[in-house]
């Protein structure tokens, strides 16, 4: 009984230590800076640039459907802070 009883906390430690582990590298990506890029369905390119904090934060451009540039420049909290605008679609 006692033996049983030890081999369940045992995997109960490991797997909520697994579960810690994948938490802290979840939330730490989270919060790093990072370039990425998003496209549309078709496949062309919609943004690229940098996010932090899960949001659009720093340098970056958005294209239109047809791949023209859209706006580059610099984004804060996801939304667009300094650039400039192409209205050429």
């Amino acid at each position: 009984m006692i033996i049983g009883q030890h081999y369940e906390q045992k995997n109960i430690y490991e797997q909520l230590k697994k579960f810690e582990d994948n938490a802290n590298l979840n939330f730490n990506s989270f919060f790093e800076n990072r370039r990425e890029k998003e496209y549309y369905d078709n496949g062309k390119l919609k943004y690229e640039g940098e996010y932090f904090n899960g949001e659009k934060n720093g340098k970056g451009r958005e294209y239109y459907e047809n791949g023209n540039l859209k706006f580059e420049g610099k984004y804060l909290n996801g939304k667009r802070w300094n650039g400039k605008g192409y209205n050429i679609i």
